[in-house]
Protein backbone atom coordinates (compact mmCIF):
# COMPACT_ATOMS: atom_id res chain seq x y z
CA UNK A 1 0.00 0.00 0.00
CA UNK A 2 2.86 2.41 0.85
CA UNK A 3 4.64 1.68 -2.41
CA UNK A 4 1.55 2.24 -4.59
CA UNK A 5 -0.20 5.48 -3.69
CA UNK A 6 -4.01 5.59 -3.89
CA UNK A 7 -4.25 2.05 -5.23
CA UNK A 8 -5.74 0.14 -2.27
CA UNK A 9 -8.89 -0.99 -4.11
CA UNK A 10 -6.87 -2.04 -7.17
CA UNK A 11 -4.43 -4.07 -5.04
CA UNK A 12 -7.28 -5.81 -3.21
CA UNK A 13 -9.01 -6.57 -6.48
CA UNK A 14 -5.82 -7.93 -8.05
CA UNK A 15 -5.23 -10.35 -5.21
CA UNK A 16 -8.86 -11.48 -5.18
CA UNK A 17 -8.75 -12.00 -8.96
CA UNK A 18 -5.74 -14.31 -8.58
CA UNK A 19 -7.36 -16.25 -5.72
CA UNK A 20 -10.67 -16.68 -7.56
CA UNK A 21 -9.16 -17.46 -10.98
CA UNK A 22 -10.66 -14.46 -12.74
CA UNK A 23 -9.10 -11.91 -15.09
CA UNK A 24 -8.59 -8.25 -14.30
CA UNK A 25 -8.40 -5.17 -16.50
CA UNK A 26 -6.74 -1.83 -15.75
CA UNK A 27 -8.00 1.09 -17.84
CA UNK A 28 -6.36 4.47 -17.62
CA UNK A 29 -4.08 7.05 -19.20
CA UNK A 30 -0.33 6.43 -19.58
CA UNK A 31 1.75 6.84 -16.45
CA UNK A 32 -0.72 5.56 -13.84
CA UNK A 33 1.44 2.53 -12.85
CA UNK A 34 -0.91 -0.02 -14.42
CA UNK A 35 1.92 -2.20 -15.69
CA UNK A 36 4.04 -1.82 -12.56
CA UNK A 37 1.10 -2.72 -10.31
CA UNK A 38 0.27 -5.84 -12.33
CA UNK A 39 3.91 -6.95 -12.37
CA UNK A 40 4.24 -6.49 -8.62
CA UNK A 41 1.09 -8.49 -7.91
CA UNK A 42 2.44 -11.28 -10.09
CA UNK A 43 5.64 -11.38 -8.01
CA UNK A 44 3.58 -12.66 -5.08
CA UNK A 45 3.02 -16.04 -6.75
CA UNK A 46 5.53 -18.50 -5.35
CA UNK A 47 6.77 -21.06 -7.84
CA UNK A 48 4.61 -19.68 -10.63
CA UNK A 49 5.58 -18.88 -14.20
CA UNK A 50 5.08 -15.27 -15.21
CA UNK A 51 4.51 -14.06 -18.79
CA UNK A 52 4.55 -10.39 -19.75
CA UNK A 53 4.09 -8.89 -23.20
CA UNK A 54 3.28 -5.53 -24.77
CA UNK A 55 0.90 -6.03 -27.68
CA UNK A 56 0.75 -3.95 -30.85
CA UNK A 57 -1.38 -4.19 -33.96
CA UNK A 58 1.61 -5.96 -35.58
CA UNK A 59 2.04 -8.61 -32.86
CA UNK A 60 2.02 -12.18 -34.17
CA UNK A 61 0.84 -15.43 -32.55
CA UNK A 62 4.47 -16.58 -32.23
CA UNK A 63 5.15 -13.78 -29.76
CA UNK A 64 2.46 -14.99 -27.33
CA UNK A 65 2.12 -18.69 -27.97
CA UNK A 66 5.64 -19.63 -29.03
CA UNK A 67 7.44 -20.32 -32.33
CA UNK A 68 6.51 -23.17 -34.62
CA UNK A 69 8.25 -26.45 -33.86
CA UNK A 70 10.46 -27.30 -36.84
CA UNK A 71 10.70 -30.87 -35.66
CA UNK A 72 6.90 -31.16 -35.67
CA UNK A 73 6.73 -29.67 -39.17
CA UNK A 74 9.07 -32.38 -40.38
CA UNK A 75 6.42 -34.84 -39.18
CA UNK A 76 3.67 -32.84 -40.94
CA UNK A 77 2.32 -31.48 -37.64
CA UNK A 78 1.51 -27.85 -36.87
CA UNK A 79 2.67 -27.43 -33.28
CA UNK A 80 4.30 -24.64 -31.29
CA UNK A 81 7.06 -24.67 -28.70
CA UNK A 82 5.00 -23.17 -25.88
CA UNK A 83 7.50 -23.42 -23.00
CA UNK A 84 8.03 -20.01 -21.43
CA UNK A 85 5.08 -18.51 -23.30
CA UNK A 86 1.48 -17.68 -22.39
CA UNK A 87 0.10 -21.28 -22.50
CA UNK A 88 2.50 -22.34 -19.70
CA UNK A 89 2.16 -19.26 -17.48
CA UNK A 90 0.44 -19.10 -14.09
CA UNK A 91 0.09 -15.32 -14.22
CA UNK A 92 0.25 -13.13 -17.30
CA UNK A 93 0.30 -9.42 -17.98
CA UNK A 94 -0.83 -8.36 -21.44
CA UNK A 95 -0.21 -4.65 -21.91
CA UNK A 96 -2.28 -2.73 -24.48
CA UNK A 97 -4.41 -5.85 -24.82
CA UNK A 98 -7.02 -4.33 -27.13
CA UNK A 99 -4.39 -3.89 -29.82
CA UNK A 100 -4.24 -7.66 -30.29
CA UNK A 101 -4.56 -8.70 -33.91
CA UNK A 102 -7.35 -10.93 -35.18
CA UNK A 103 -4.78 -13.71 -35.60
CA UNK A 104 -4.25 -13.70 -31.83
CA UNK A 105 -7.81 -13.10 -30.60
CA UNK A 106 -9.39 -16.54 -31.10
CA UNK A 107 -6.68 -18.40 -29.19
CA UNK A 108 -6.63 -15.67 -26.54
CA UNK A 109 -10.39 -15.92 -25.94
CA UNK A 110 -10.17 -19.67 -25.39
CA UNK A 111 -7.26 -19.28 -22.97
CA UNK A 112 -9.01 -16.54 -20.97
CA UNK A 113 -12.35 -18.30 -20.66
CA UNK A 114 -11.59 -22.02 -20.68
CA UNK A 115 -7.87 -22.10 -19.79
CA UNK A 116 -7.27 -24.31 -22.84
CA UNK A 117 -4.93 -23.93 -25.82
CA UNK A 118 -5.14 -25.82 -29.11
CA UNK A 119 -1.54 -26.68 -29.93
CA UNK A 120 -1.90 -28.45 -33.22
CA UNK A 121 -4.04 -31.52 -32.62
CA UNK A 122 -3.35 -31.41 -28.89
CA UNK A 123 -5.61 -29.58 -26.41
CA UNK A 124 -3.32 -28.19 -23.70
CA UNK A 125 -4.48 -27.30 -20.18
CA UNK A 126 -3.26 -23.79 -19.40
CA UNK A 127 -2.29 -23.32 -15.70
CA UNK A 128 -3.26 -19.62 -15.65
CA UNK A 129 -4.47 -18.32 -12.30
CA UNK A 130 -5.27 -14.92 -13.74
CA UNK A 131 -4.54 -12.68 -16.71
CA UNK A 132 -3.98 -8.98 -16.10
CA UNK A 133 -4.88 -6.75 -19.00
CA UNK A 134 -3.83 -3.12 -19.23
CA UNK A 135 -4.94 -0.50 -21.73
CA UNK A 136 -4.75 3.25 -22.16
CA UNK A 137 -7.99 3.31 -24.11
CA UNK A 138 -11.43 1.75 -24.17
CA UNK A 139 -11.91 -0.87 -26.93
CA UNK A 140 -13.57 0.19 -30.18
CA UNK A 141 -16.98 -1.15 -31.17
CA UNK A 142 -15.85 -4.49 -32.46
CA UNK A 143 -17.50 -7.84 -31.78
CA UNK A 144 -14.20 -9.61 -31.22
CA UNK A 145 -12.94 -6.92 -28.84
CA UNK A 146 -16.27 -6.89 -26.97
CA UNK A 147 -15.94 -10.65 -26.43
CA UNK A 148 -12.39 -10.12 -25.19
CA UNK A 149 -13.51 -7.29 -22.90
CA UNK A 150 -16.24 -9.47 -21.38
CA UNK A 151 -13.62 -12.04 -20.31
CA UNK A 152 -12.27 -9.56 -17.73
CA UNK A 153 -14.53 -9.81 -14.69
CA UNK A 154 -12.67 -7.24 -12.57
CA UNK A 155 -12.39 -3.76 -14.06
CA UNK A 156 -10.60 -0.75 -12.64
CA UNK A 157 -10.29 2.72 -14.10
CA UNK A 158 -7.09 4.33 -12.83
CA UNK A 159 -6.46 8.06 -12.54
CA UNK A 160 -3.42 10.13 -11.65
CA UNK A 161 -2.60 10.69 -7.96
CA UNK A 162 -4.99 13.22 -6.42
CA UNK A 163 -3.62 13.88 -2.91
CA UNK A 164 -0.80 16.43 -2.80
CA UNK A 165 1.01 14.61 0.01
CA UNK A 166 1.02 11.37 -1.97
CA UNK A 167 2.20 13.28 -5.03
CA UNK A 168 5.15 14.78 -3.13
CA UNK A 169 6.09 11.37 -1.74
CA UNK A 170 6.10 9.95 -5.24
CA UNK A 171 8.39 12.68 -6.58
CA UNK A 172 10.71 13.52 -3.69
CA UNK A 173 10.87 10.49 -1.37
CA UNK A 174 13.18 7.78 -2.61
CA UNK A 175 11.74 4.27 -2.69
CA UNK A 176 13.51 1.01 -3.09
CA UNK A 177 12.28 -1.52 -5.62
CA UNK A 178 9.03 -3.22 -4.68
CA UNK A 179 9.55 -6.22 -2.41
CA UNK A 180 6.46 -8.34 -1.64
CA UNK A 181 5.84 -8.75 2.08
CA UNK A 182 4.03 -12.07 1.57
CA UNK A 183 3.66 -14.76 -1.04
CA UNK A 184 0.91 -16.93 -2.49
CA UNK A 185 1.46 -20.66 -2.89
CA UNK A 186 -0.29 -22.14 -5.91
CA UNK A 187 -1.46 -25.25 -4.07
CA UNK A 188 -2.96 -23.08 -1.31
CA UNK A 189 -4.88 -21.06 -3.91
CA UNK A 190 -6.51 -24.19 -5.34
CA UNK A 191 -7.28 -25.41 -1.83
CA UNK A 192 -9.00 -22.10 -1.03
CA UNK A 193 -11.14 -22.34 -4.17
CA UNK A 194 -12.20 -25.86 -3.24
CA UNK A 195 -13.23 -24.77 0.27
CA UNK A 196 -15.10 -21.74 -1.07
CA UNK A 197 -17.11 -23.76 -3.58
CA UNK A 198 -19.73 -24.90 -1.06
CA UNK A 199 -19.79 -21.77 1.12
CA UNK A 200 -23.43 -20.76 1.72
CA UNK A 201 -24.81 -17.45 0.49
CA UNK A 202 -27.06 -15.53 2.88
CA UNK A 203 -30.71 -15.25 1.78
CA UNK A 204 -30.58 -11.46 2.00
CA UNK A 205 -27.65 -11.46 -0.45
CA UNK A 206 -29.75 -13.48 -2.88
CA UNK A 207 -32.48 -10.83 -2.60
CA UNK A 208 -29.99 -8.00 -3.09
CA UNK A 209 -28.45 -9.58 -6.19
CA UNK A 210 -31.88 -10.20 -7.72
CA UNK A 211 -33.13 -6.67 -7.02
CA UNK A 212 -29.83 -5.15 -8.11
CA UNK A 213 -30.09 -6.92 -11.47
CA UNK A 214 -33.63 -5.56 -11.95
CA UNK A 215 -32.49 -2.06 -11.09
CA UNK A 216 -29.59 -2.18 -13.56
CA UNK A 217 -31.89 -3.48 -16.28
CA UNK A 218 -34.16 -0.48 -15.72
CA UNK A 219 -31.08 1.69 -16.25
CA UNK A 220 -30.42 -0.27 -19.46
CA UNK A 221 -27.23 -1.78 -18.03
CA UNK A 222 -27.15 -5.44 -19.06
CA UNK A 223 -24.86 -7.96 -17.33
CA UNK A 224 -24.48 -11.40 -18.92
CA UNK A 225 -25.59 -14.50 -17.01
CA UNK A 226 -22.02 -15.78 -17.27
CA UNK A 227 -20.71 -12.73 -15.41
CA UNK A 228 -23.35 -13.03 -12.67
CA UNK A 229 -22.41 -16.70 -12.16
CA UNK A 230 -18.72 -15.83 -11.93
CA UNK A 231 -19.46 -12.96 -9.52
CA UNK A 232 -21.10 -15.30 -7.01
CA UNK A 233 -18.08 -17.61 -7.10
CA UNK A 234 -15.80 -14.62 -6.48
CA UNK A 235 -17.90 -13.57 -3.48
CA UNK A 236 -17.58 -17.09 -2.07
CA UNK A 237 -13.78 -16.92 -2.38
CA UNK A 238 -13.77 -13.44 -0.81
CA UNK A 239 -15.83 -14.66 2.16
CA UNK A 240 -13.82 -17.85 2.58
CA UNK A 241 -10.47 -16.03 2.51
CA UNK A 242 -11.86 -13.60 5.11
CA UNK A 243 -12.77 -16.63 7.28
CA UNK A 244 -16.46 -15.75 7.11
CA UNK A 245 -18.97 -18.59 7.58
CA UNK A 246 -21.25 -17.23 4.83
CA UNK A 247 -21.30 -14.70 2.02
CA UNK A 248 -22.75 -11.68 3.84
CA UNK A 249 -23.96 -8.45 2.30
CA UNK A 250 -20.73 -6.55 2.92
CA UNK A 251 -19.25 -8.77 0.18
CA UNK A 252 -21.81 -7.26 -2.21
CA UNK A 253 -19.87 -3.98 -2.09
CA UNK A 254 -17.19 -5.66 -4.23
CA UNK A 255 -19.65 -5.79 -7.14
CA UNK A 256 -18.89 -2.14 -7.90
CA UNK A 257 -15.72 -3.36 -9.66
CA UNK A 258 -17.38 -6.16 -11.63
CA UNK A 259 -20.60 -4.73 -13.05
CA UNK A 260 -19.74 -1.69 -15.15
CA UNK A 261 -19.31 -1.94 -18.89
CA UNK A 262 -18.59 1.68 -19.78
CA UNK A 263 -16.36 3.95 -17.66
CA UNK A 264 -19.17 6.48 -17.37
CA UNK A 265 -21.31 3.83 -15.63
CA UNK A 266 -18.87 3.40 -12.75
CA UNK A 267 -20.23 6.00 -10.35
CA UNK A 268 -23.86 5.12 -11.04
CA UNK A 269 -23.21 1.45 -10.37
CA UNK A 270 -21.11 2.18 -7.29
CA UNK A 271 -23.92 4.29 -5.81
CA UNK A 272 -26.54 1.66 -6.68
CA UNK A 273 -24.50 -1.16 -5.13
CA UNK A 274 -24.01 0.79 -1.89
CA UNK A 275 -27.70 1.70 -1.71
CA UNK A 276 -28.71 -1.96 -1.95
CA UNK A 277 -26.01 -3.34 0.35
CA UNK A 278 -26.12 -0.90 3.27
CA UNK A 279 -28.84 -0.42 5.89
CA UNK A 280 -31.05 -3.27 4.79
CA UNK A 281 -32.04 -1.63 1.53
CA UNK A 282 -34.10 1.02 3.35
CA UNK A 283 -35.50 3.55 0.89
CA UNK A 284 -35.54 6.80 2.87
CA UNK A 285 -36.57 8.67 -0.27
CA UNK A 286 -39.79 6.68 -0.40
CA UNK A 287 -40.47 7.36 3.29
CA UNK A 288 -39.76 11.06 2.75
CA UNK A 289 -42.19 11.14 -0.16
CA UNK A 290 -44.90 9.58 2.02
CA UNK A 291 -44.29 12.13 4.81
CA UNK A 292 -44.32 15.07 2.38
CA UNK A 293 -47.44 13.79 0.62
CA UNK A 294 -49.26 13.42 3.93
CA UNK A 295 -48.22 16.92 4.98
CA UNK A 296 -49.47 18.29 1.65
CA UNK A 297 -52.84 16.55 2.04
CA UNK A 298 -53.21 17.92 5.59
CA UNK A 299 -52.35 21.41 4.36
CA UNK A 300 -54.86 21.20 1.50
CA UNK A 301 -57.58 19.89 3.82
CA UNK A 302 -56.99 22.72 6.29
CA UNK A 303 -57.13 25.33 3.56
CA UNK A 304 -60.25 23.73 2.12
CA UNK A 305 -62.08 23.93 5.46
CA UNK A 306 -63.58 27.42 5.74
CA UNK A 307 -62.84 29.25 9.01
CA UNK A 308 -66.33 30.86 9.08
CA UNK A 309 -69.79 30.29 7.63
CA UNK A 310 -70.30 31.72 4.12
CA UNK A 311 -73.60 32.09 2.27
CA UNK A 312 -74.27 33.07 -1.34
CA UNK A 313 -75.97 36.46 -1.18
CA UNK A 314 -77.73 35.81 -4.47
CA UNK A 315 -79.16 32.30 -4.06
CA UNK A 316 -78.83 31.61 -0.32
CA UNK A 317 -76.64 28.46 -0.66
CA UNK A 318 -74.42 27.79 2.38
CA UNK A 319 -70.78 26.65 2.12
CA UNK A 320 -68.39 24.87 4.52
CA UNK A 321 -65.62 24.01 2.10
CA UNK A 322 -63.54 26.29 -0.08
CA UNK A 323 -63.91 23.93 -3.02
CA UNK A 324 -67.69 24.31 -2.85
CA UNK A 325 -67.36 28.08 -3.30
CA UNK A 326 -64.98 27.66 -6.22
CA UNK A 327 -67.39 25.28 -7.94
CA UNK A 328 -70.30 27.61 -7.29
CA UNK A 329 -68.38 30.62 -8.65
CA UNK A 330 -67.64 28.79 -11.92
CA UNK A 331 -71.36 28.23 -12.44
CA UNK A 332 -72.39 31.68 -11.15
CA UNK A 333 -69.53 34.12 -11.74
CA UNK A 334 -71.62 37.22 -10.89
CA UNK A 335 -72.85 36.06 -7.47
CA UNK A 336 -71.61 37.76 -4.31
CA UNK A 337 -71.18 36.17 -0.88
CA UNK A 338 -71.92 36.99 2.74
CA UNK A 339 -69.26 36.16 5.28
CA UNK A 340 -71.01 35.59 8.62
CA UNK A 341 -68.82 36.21 11.64
CA UNK A 342 -69.81 36.57 15.27
CA UNK A 343 -71.28 40.03 15.72
CA UNK A 344 -70.99 41.09 12.06
CA UNK A 345 -71.68 40.08 8.46
CA UNK A 346 -70.22 41.52 5.25
CA UNK A 347 -70.90 41.00 1.56
CA UNK A 348 -67.96 40.32 -0.79
CA UNK A 349 -67.50 39.71 -4.49
CA UNK A 350 -65.70 36.42 -5.14
CA UNK A 351 -62.13 37.79 -5.52
CA UNK A 352 -62.38 39.85 -2.35
CA UNK A 353 -63.91 36.88 -0.53
CA UNK A 354 -60.91 34.69 -1.41
CA UNK A 355 -58.49 37.30 -0.05
CA UNK A 356 -60.51 37.61 3.15
CA UNK A 357 -60.57 33.83 3.66
CA UNK A 358 -56.77 33.70 3.20
CA UNK A 359 -56.35 36.48 5.73
CA UNK A 360 -58.59 34.78 8.29
CA UNK A 361 -56.80 31.44 7.92
CA UNK A 362 -53.39 33.10 8.22
CA UNK A 363 -54.37 35.04 11.35
CA UNK A 364 -55.83 31.87 12.88
CA UNK A 365 -52.45 30.19 12.56
CA UNK A 366 -52.20 26.49 11.83
CA UNK A 367 -54.81 25.30 14.32
CA UNK A 368 -57.10 22.71 12.81
CA UNK A 369 -60.72 23.51 11.95
CA UNK A 370 -61.35 20.06 10.45
CA UNK A 371 -64.26 17.87 11.52
CA UNK A 372 -63.26 15.51 14.32
CA UNK A 373 -63.69 12.39 12.16
CA UNK A 374 -61.35 13.70 9.45
CA UNK A 375 -58.90 14.90 12.06
CA UNK A 376 -58.78 11.42 13.63
CA UNK A 377 -58.11 9.84 10.21
CA UNK A 378 -55.11 12.11 9.68
CA UNK A 379 -53.89 11.43 13.21
CA UNK A 380 -53.95 7.65 12.61
CA UNK A 381 -52.03 8.05 9.35
CA UNK A 382 -49.39 10.17 11.06
CA UNK A 383 -49.14 7.72 13.96
CA UNK A 384 -48.65 4.78 11.58
CA UNK A 385 -45.94 6.61 9.63
CA UNK A 386 -44.23 7.71 12.86
CA UNK A 387 -44.23 4.12 14.13
CA UNK A 388 -42.60 2.90 10.90
CA UNK A 389 -39.92 5.57 11.16
CA UNK A 390 -39.20 4.67 14.77
CA UNK A 391 -38.78 0.99 13.93
CA UNK A 392 -36.48 1.75 11.02
CA UNK A 393 -34.45 4.27 13.02
CA UNK A 394 -34.04 1.82 15.88
CA UNK A 395 -32.86 -0.90 13.52
CA UNK A 396 -30.35 1.46 11.95
CA UNK A 397 -28.93 2.30 15.36
CA UNK A 398 -28.78 -1.37 16.35
CA UNK A 399 -27.25 -2.34 13.02
CA UNK A 400 -24.33 0.07 12.93
CA UNK A 401 -21.99 -1.75 15.31
CA UNK A 402 -22.76 -5.11 13.73
CA UNK A 403 -22.21 -3.71 10.26
CA UNK A 404 -18.90 -2.18 11.30
CA UNK A 405 -17.68 -5.49 12.69
CA UNK A 406 -18.65 -7.33 9.51
CA UNK A 407 -16.78 -4.80 7.39
CA UNK A 408 -13.73 -5.09 9.63
CA UNK A 409 -13.75 -8.84 9.02
CA UNK A 410 -14.07 -8.36 5.25
CA UNK A 411 -10.41 -7.99 4.24
CA UNK A 412 -11.26 -7.01 0.65
CA UNK A 413 -12.93 -3.67 1.36
CA UNK A 414 -10.83 -0.56 0.91
CA UNK A 415 -10.69 2.13 3.60
CA UNK A 416 -12.70 4.38 1.29
CA UNK A 417 -15.42 1.73 0.96
CA UNK A 418 -15.66 1.24 4.73
CA UNK A 419 -15.89 4.97 5.41
CA UNK A 420 -18.42 5.56 2.65
CA UNK A 421 -20.60 2.67 3.82
CA UNK A 422 -20.74 3.98 7.39
CA UNK A 423 -21.31 7.53 6.12
CA UNK A 424 -24.26 6.33 4.03
CA UNK A 425 -25.62 4.49 7.06
CA UNK A 426 -25.31 7.59 9.28
CA UNK A 427 -26.79 9.82 6.58
CA UNK A 428 -29.90 7.67 6.54
CA UNK A 429 -30.22 8.06 10.32
CA UNK A 430 -30.09 11.85 9.88
CA UNK A 431 -32.68 11.65 7.09
CA UNK A 432 -35.02 9.72 9.38
CA UNK A 433 -34.70 12.43 12.05
CA UNK A 434 -35.66 15.02 9.42
CA UNK A 435 -38.71 12.93 8.54
CA UNK A 436 -39.75 12.95 12.20
CA UNK A 437 -39.66 16.77 12.02
CA UNK A 438 -42.01 16.66 9.02
CA UNK A 439 -44.44 14.49 10.97
CA UNK A 440 -44.23 16.83 13.98
CA UNK A 441 -45.06 19.80 11.75
CA UNK A 442 -48.10 17.99 10.34
CA UNK A 443 -49.30 17.22 13.86
CA UNK A 444 -48.92 20.88 14.81
CA UNK A 445 -50.94 21.93 11.76
CA UNK A 446 -53.75 19.68 13.03
CA UNK A 447 -53.49 21.11 16.55
CA UNK A 448 -52.21 17.79 17.93
CA UNK A 449 -49.63 17.44 20.67
CA UNK A 450 -46.42 15.74 19.59
CA UNK A 451 -46.30 12.50 21.53
CA UNK A 452 -43.42 11.56 23.80
CA UNK A 453 -41.89 8.26 22.78
CA UNK A 454 -40.15 5.87 25.10
CA UNK A 455 -36.67 5.05 23.80
CA UNK A 456 -36.24 1.55 22.40
CA UNK A 457 -33.98 -0.76 24.45
CA UNK A 458 -30.47 -0.73 22.98
CA UNK A 459 -28.75 -4.05 22.31
CA UNK A 460 -25.53 -4.73 24.15
CA UNK A 461 -22.33 -4.60 22.13
CA UNK A 462 -21.75 -7.88 20.40
CA UNK A 463 -25.35 -8.99 20.81
CA UNK A 464 -25.96 -12.34 19.22
CA UNK A 465 -28.94 -13.77 17.39
CA UNK A 466 -30.98 -14.62 20.50
CA UNK A 467 -30.64 -11.13 21.97
CA UNK A 468 -31.48 -9.48 18.67
CA UNK A 469 -34.59 -11.65 18.22
CA UNK A 470 -35.93 -10.36 21.53
CA UNK A 471 -35.93 -6.77 20.30
CA UNK A 472 -36.84 -7.35 16.66
CA UNK A 473 -40.08 -5.78 15.48
CA UNK A 474 -42.22 -7.02 12.62
CA UNK A 475 -42.43 -4.59 9.73
CA UNK A 476 -44.32 -5.84 6.69
CA UNK A 477 -43.12 -4.43 3.38
CA UNK A 478 -39.54 -4.03 4.63
CA UNK A 479 -36.60 -6.41 4.59
CA UNK A 480 -34.82 -4.60 7.43
CA UNK A 481 -35.89 -7.08 10.10
CA UNK A 482 -34.56 -10.11 8.22
CA UNK A 483 -31.36 -8.18 7.54
CA UNK A 484 -30.82 -7.49 11.25
CA UNK A 485 -31.40 -11.14 12.16
CA UNK A 486 -28.93 -12.17 9.49
CA UNK A 487 -26.32 -9.70 10.68
CA UNK A 488 -26.59 -10.65 14.33
CA UNK A 489 -26.52 -14.36 13.53
CA UNK A 490 -23.31 -14.05 11.55
CA UNK A 491 -21.76 -11.78 14.16
CA UNK A 492 -22.36 -14.36 16.88
CA UNK A 493 -20.62 -17.02 14.80
CA UNK A 494 -17.53 -14.88 14.81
Amino acid sequence: MAYFKEREAEINGSLLAVLSGENLLFLGPPGTAKTQLAKSICQLIEGGNFFNYLLTSFSTPEELFGPLSLKALEEDEFRRKINGCLPTAHVALLDEIFKASSAILNSLLTILNEHKYHNGRELVDVPLLSVFGASNEFPDENESLEALYDRFLFRYSLAYIQDEGNFRDLLFRSHDEFEPAASLIISAIYELRARAKDLPVDPDVEVIITELRKNLQLQEIEISDRRWKKIIEVLRVAACSSECPTVDRTMVLLLQHMLWNLPEERETIRKTVFEFAISGGINTEKLRQEAEDLQTVVSIALKNELPVKIVCDSCGEEFRLRQEIETHHISHPNHSYTLKMEGSSRIYPYDNLVREIDSLQESAGEASTLPQVQKEIFEKELEALADRLERVKYRLEAERELLKNLMDTNIWLSTLDRNEALLLHDTRSIELSELNDLISKSRSMLGLQNRQRQPEPQPAKGAGKREMEKISISDSGSNVNSFMKGLSSRFKLR
